[in-house]
């Protein structure tokens, strides 16, 4: 039975807004969550259950502080006022913005109900490691990162992070402790309580069930358990908890045959992302204050592969060059789709960022000045085709600036808003603020 009807008026404690409950969306463990319209907006309104209200006393304190500081970025779906229905005192709820219908759970991912792109699922990364960057530098530790608070538009990797109730002080005491299979091994063994350091495990992981679609511990050790109970998971999660890809002990290997998902992603991704999650679940589990690997290191990382994202000429799927398989065998991997050799595009190095020149690149303020890390705000750069022969590409200048590029034989030329350069091979571009060449 619904605690709200529709057509209801709720109070708003800190706006006083006129809102009206339109429909109920969803429920869950703490409460209901409804349309409604507020002051002629959509907005959705979370309404706890009476006992949750009970157990958890500093609930409305902790959303007070959260909606007087603010939400750390757009991404995450933030509590902006307080609810209140005079007939109902034993509860109330908050106002949140209205979760998208293109944004889709984390669990139709695991599950294969959608198949976004390399593209999507790496900007996804992105978002969510910034996103809990913005959270933390404020101070705040998330508590229960996991399937259940993260969405993401599989078109684009947009992302979007709901029920930040639980929000906190870092360190702060609390009634959540995270969810099962995402909480760190420090606090599956009654050992720590959430912190900032326990959310980069949860976030971790988060991060390895998008790129891999598996859990980093689950192995041949959760295969050979038949009551996964509570002892159970304690272990595998806790006391026990082994990588799958652990370089020095292979006792959790995934099993073939039935956890095939981390067997084959792990060999399509590049060397320099393996040996990150190799750390995060090795050094991280071992040593939780210094081995955990920062926001920023997956920030960086997940920008490079998207940035090394290949087409293969063959089947067009997307692919990663990988600069330790070239140095090591003399070429990339075979396309893991039609497993016919991969020919790379043109590339352009820009201080020690490498970005592959496909049909669809786009350079941004981030790429070409350091000065505006992580600026997706407007693109600086395109790959286009010369209409007049489409077998010759160029590299558009969409900035209100000139470039001064230098071609392999050393003539100098100015490259105005609007035009292009040919992507020739040994051409450097003065973009202003950093100096590009382009490679093959």
């Amino acid at each position: 039975m619904t605690q709200l009807q529709d057509g209801q008026n709720i109070g708003t404690e800190i706006s006083g807004a006129n809102c009206i409950i339109e429909k109920r969306l969803a429920e869950g463990g703490q409460g209901e969550v409804y349309q409604v319209n507020v002051n002629g907006k959509l907005m959705a309104l979370k309404w706890y259950f009476p006992h949750i209200v009970e157990q958890d006393p500093r609930q409305k304190e902790r959303l007070e502080n959260a909606i007087q500081m603010g939400a750390p970025n757009d991404r995450f779906l933030w509590p902006v006022d307080l609810a209140l229905a005079p007939e109902q005192p034993s509860s109330y709820g908050y106002i949140m913005p209205l979760r998208e219908p293109r944004f889709k759970s984390l669990n139709d991912l695991v599950k294969r109900r959608i198949e976004p792109s390399f593209r999507a699922l790496v900007t996804a990364g992105f978002e969510l490691a910034d996103s809990y960057y913005q959270l933390h530098a404020k101070g705040l530790c998330y508590r229960d990162i996991s399937f259940g608070n993260a969405f993401f538009d599989p078109d684009t990797g947009e992302v979007r992070i709901c029920d930040n109730d639980n929000v906190d002080v870092n360190k702060m005491a609390g009634s959540v402790a995270g969810t099962p299979r995402f909480m760190a091994p420090e606090i599956v063994r009654g050992e720590a309580h959430p912190s900032t350091q326990t959310d980069l495990f949860s976030l971790t992981v988060l991060l390895f069930y998008i790129l891999f679609n598996h859990h980093p511990l689950e192995g041949a050790k959760e295969q050979a358990i038949h009551c996964f109970d509570l002892p159970a998971m304690t272990k595998i999660y806790g006391t026990e908890a082994l990588f799958i890809f652990d370089p020095d002990d292979h006792s959790n290997r995934p099993v073939p045959g039935v956890q095939e998902n981390p067997l084959a992603f792990w060999e399509i991704y590049p060397q320099s992302l393996r040996d990150l999650f190799t750390r995060a679940f090795t050094d991280g589990i071992k040593d939780p204050e210094n081995g955990r690997v920062q926001e920023n290191e997956w920030r960086k990382t997940m920008l490079s592969l998207r940035d090394s994202i290949i087409y293969c000429p063959h089947c067009g799927e997307q692919n990663f060059y990988d600069v330790d398989a070239l140095k090591k065998q003399g070429k990339l991997n075979p396309c893991w789709s039609c497993q016919k050799e991969i020919v790379t595009p043109p590339r352009i190095r820009i201080g020690k960022k490498i970005i592959m020149l496909n049909h669809d690149t786009k350079l941004f303020p981030h790429h070409v000045d350091d000065g505006k890390k992580y600026d997706f705000s407007e693109p600086v750069a395109e790959v286009v085709r010369n209409p007049k022969n489409p077998n010759l590409w160029g590299l558009k200048n969409l900035t209100t600036a000139k470039w001064v590029v230098t071609t392999a034989d050393n003539n100098m030329k100015d490259v105005e808003p609007g035009r292009s350069v040919t992507m020739a091979v040994g051409t450097k571009i003065n973009f202003g603020t950093e100096k590009g060449e382009i490679r093959v």
